[in-house]
């Protein structure tokens, strides 16, 4: 089975040993990816359930998981801990954002070869049957869950405004808190 959350056996293990902290305390887990490299870094995107979540809430959930994992001690390095949200474009790791995102642009990338192509980009149609359903140029095609290896949305201007719409009817966006910006012609002759 595919695992869009933790891909590796090293992330899976850390996913169930933050995952009830994180749930606990009111939010989902997203992804989660330990990259190592010249500095370790352990990626945790979390959101509430019905979606967003705030630079307090990405706090509250660093000194939560820290104090897990200070206890747990999976990680046998130094490494630098980065909680945040999935951002606007965020990668689709659970069944149900393919339902949630329908009608948006996405990028999809298979284990396999798959008519001797790995990558697909176009509108996502949502789920049927278990497949997830993605319109590209020759129409309209289902891939199974378990086949894909990385998913995420396409940032355009209408999943932009979608977004903003979204935080301005849940209140955390006020168009009174941002400067107003200047549109008139600024060119001298």
């Amino acid at each position: 089975m595919s695992n869009l959350i933790a891909s590796s056996a090293m992330d899976r293990r850390l996913a169930e040993i933050v995952t009830p902290t994180i749930e606990g305390m009111g939010y989902e887990l997203v992804r989660l990816r330990l990259m190592t490299g010249k500095r370790t870094t352990l990626q945790i995107m979390a959101e509430r359930p019905g979606g967003g979540i705030e630079v307090d809430d990405c706090a509250k959930i660093s000194t939560a998981v820290s104090a897990v994992l200070d206890v747990e001690d999976p990680i046998t390095d130094e490494y630098a801990l980065e909680v945040s949200s999935p951002g606007i474009d965020r990668p689709l790791t659970r069944l149900k954002d393919f339902e949630t995102f329908s009608g948006y642009q996405v990028k999809l990338v298979s284990h396999e070869l798959i008519e001797g192509r790995k990558r697909f980009s176009g509108e996502l149609r949502g789920v049927e049957d278990g497949e997830i359903l993605i319109e590209i140029p020759e129409g309209v095609i289902g891939l199974q869950f378990d086949w894909l290896a990385e998913a995420k949305l396409v940032l355009t201007d209408e999943l932009i405004a979608e977004s903003l719409r979204a935080r301005k009817s849940a209140g955390s966006f006020n168009e009174q808190d941002f400067d107003e910006v200047d549109t008139s012609d600024t060119q001298e002759d």
